[in-house]
């Protein structure tokens, strides 16, 4: 059954500049697609058709009789004094109307015997149980804790709240109205690692349809199965996960830039023969001067295929700075509070020269906070950071300041660059503000155009100490990438703050988790990192192995008793032979799927049960050959 069919869609917002043209899509129930498109394609257009904000110039937009909507990105306007909580009870509102006329049924039935409220209370009672009306409380509560909404969040007005708070609750509601349609877009923007998991895990179990709008990498793996992609207006489609869809698109640039190439070639073989013609032409031979025209105007038809194009790289990165000494970085005993509410406390750490680790954490854990300390921005309560002598620091903040906005981009690169007006034209090139662009105020810029611009200044900077606090926030896909590209060739410190677990994964040699005031120190990946986190959550919930019983020492041993306990140490040897074998195997594994981050989590996984499998098979061994020992010599 379709639950979305788009057909021919095009809209235009000024006379001449299409953003949709004839953009067609059709989704079946319960697909989970991924739209993707570099910013201002038209993917929140499309939404906004999908839902009656927007009409279409062209073409026709079609739901599936009876199938509700929900969609992320439109926060309703709530009546004044509205709690979180009386805005997360709007998604019971047909069930709270039952309860209503269930309670008003139930007073006409002490009143008397009618049999027509009978029957309707029956039916009702029957639709408000099978609707979950018993249930709320406890559904709201676990999609609330799943989402990070604390009880305290609950009781604050909701028009208080800004506006990644509103975008959370709003998707809470959504997920309680139970919607068969939900349109996310960009839903993992203001969650945390937790409450982003948390929502993966909800949609793995949803059975409705989903279509999301997401530069998070992760998400889409994890996510859609897929992927439709706006192209000059228009829907490439491809039928797999983000990762397939990366592969996939390489593939058919290669494929168009052959067929291309390949036209050409036969082009200019062409052109050259009817100059040829011409030539013979102009000694007065009338056929070859007519066949020399047909095989022009066969020229002309042939120019059909455009030179495939894709998005050109960063053609810059990161001034470096020579690093000097033992530590980078040395944090000692540090304390920070905000009134009675301490972020942390007792925190040691010790950086040495070329790491790169992932301060990662709750939404309001202090992430940010310790950036701050660390760039003198913010006084600890108590301890000290001490930087290397050799330090110089580079720092992209999360909320983007300019001094004067009001500039334009120019002359912002002169004030705050020593280069002349056409060395600032090319850095400005070099990241995508070219022409007229050059000349906007800062001020007009979005937040991912200041994000870049701030890149681009910072880019210029000799540094050995570079502190990106969530770097990829308002970036697509495209600027994503751009960024890894520089941050892939910088061999300095790293600091990063991120949520966007594809950047962290490509990385992160170091984690600090921060949570309950404490950072974890953890030396390795962020694959390596979860799968430790697993394991020790999954020893903190099993239970205690048996102890294995002792061989009573009273007992007379039987002649020829050694023979079974030779057979259970050879299946002891057998059994690490291979748990060995397979280690070996998962390290090659390792290296093959450097780049396919979701199997080297998987690997990584493996590997961790594994050695863990394999201590016990170590001890079991030399249990077994320990008792072997001993009933040979008595």
């Amino acid at each position: 059954m379709i639950d979305i069919q788009l057909t021919g869609l095009v809209k235009e917002f000024e006379v001449g500049k299409r953003i949709l043209d004839g953009f067609s899509l059709q989704i079946d129930q319960g697909e989970r697609v991924g739209l993707l498109g570099r910013n201002g394609a038209g993917k929140t257009t499309i939404f906004r058709m999908m839902t009656g904000q927007v009409d279409p110039d062209e073409g026709t937009v079609s739901i599936a009789p009876g199938k509700r909507i929900g969609l992320i990105s439109q926060i309703p306007v709530y009546p004044e004094g509205y709690t979180v909580r009386d805005v997360l009870d709007t998604a019971f509102a047909p069930l709270h109307a039952m309860e209503a006329e269930l309670a008003d049924l139930a007073a006409k039935m002490a009143d008397g015997d009618d049999p027509g409220v009978l029957a309707r209370y029956d039916k009702l009672t029957a639709a408000f149980e099978a609707g979950g009306g018993y249930d709320t409380e406890t559904r709201l509560n676990k999609v609330c804790n799943g989402l990070g909404i604390e009880d305290g969040m609950r009781s604050r007005p909701f028009d208080a709240l800004s506006g990644g708070e509103k975008t959370r609750i709003n998707l809470a509601r959504l997920i309680l109205e139970d919607t068969d349609i939900l349109l996310l877009d960009e839903p993992t923007n203001h969650l945390d690692l937790n409450a982003t998991e948390w929502l993966e895990g909800y949609l793995e179990r949803f059975k409705g349809t989903v279509l999301a709008i997401s530069h998070d990498r992760w998400f889409l793996d994890k996510v859609v199965k897929r992927v439709a992609e706006i192209q000059d207006g228009r829907a490439e489609l491809y039928s797999g996960n983000y990762s397939f869809y990366v592969e996939e698109k390489e593939r058919r640039y290669q494929e168009r830039l052959k067929q291309y190439e390949k036209e050409q070639a036969k082009i200019a073989q062409l052109e050259a023969a009817a100059e040829q013609m011409r030539l013979w032409a102009f000694k007065g031979n009338d056929k070859q001067y007519r066949r020399a025209i047909n095989m022009e105007r066969r020229i002309e038809r042939m120019r059909t295929t455009d030179k495939p194009t894709r998005e050109r790289k960063l053609a810059t990165r990161f001034g470096e700075r020579e690093f000097h000494g033992d530590e980078a970085l040395v944090v000692t005993d540090l304390k920070k509070s905000f009134g009675e509410r301490t972020l942390f406390d007792h925190i040691d750490l010790e950086v040495a020269g070329g790491e790169r680790i992932a301060l990662l954490g709750d939404n309001g854990t202090g992430k940010s906070t310790f950036i701050k300390l660390i760039m003198g921005e913010e006084a600890p309560d108590s301890g000290s950071i001490y930087l290397g002598p050799s330090i110089r620091i580079g720092y992209l903040p999360q909320i983007i300041h300019f001094d004067r906005p009001d500039r334009n981009l120019v002359d912002t690169m002169l004030y705050a660059q020593n280069c002349s007006t056409q060395e600032a034209r090319d850095r400005l090139a070099a990241f995508k503000f070219r022409g007229e662009d050059v000349f906007k105020q800062v001020s007009a810029l979005s937040g991912g155009e200041q994000s870049r611009l701030r890149l681009c200044m910072l880019m210029d900077s000799r540094i050995n100490l570079l502190i990106l606090d969530e770097p990829t926030n308002h970036l697509d896909i495209d600027s994503r990438e751009w960024i890894e590209e520089a941050v892939e060739e910088y061999g300095g410190n790293l600091l990063f703050v991120s949520h966007d677990r594809y950047f962290i994964e490509k990385f992160a040699t170091r984690v600090w988790m921060l949570e309950n005031g404490q950072i974890t120190d953890f030396h390795g990946t962020y694959g390596e990192f979860r799968s430790f986190r697993e394991r020790q959550e999954q020893l903190k919930n099993a239970k205690p192995a048996p102890e294995p019983e002792k061989p009573k020492e009273d007992k007379p041993r039987r002649p020829g008793g050694t023979k079974e306990l030779e057979k259970q140490v050879r299946a002891a040897e057998r059994a690490v032979e291979k748990a060995e074998v397979r280690l070996d195997e998962l390290a090659q594994e390792a290296e093959e799927a450097a780049s396919d981050y979701l199997k080297l989590q998987d690997v990584y996984a493996e590997r961790e049960r594994l050695e863990d499998e394999l201590a016990h098979l170590y001890g079991e061994w030399e249990r077994l050959a320990a008792e072997l020992e001993d009933a040979r010599g008595s």
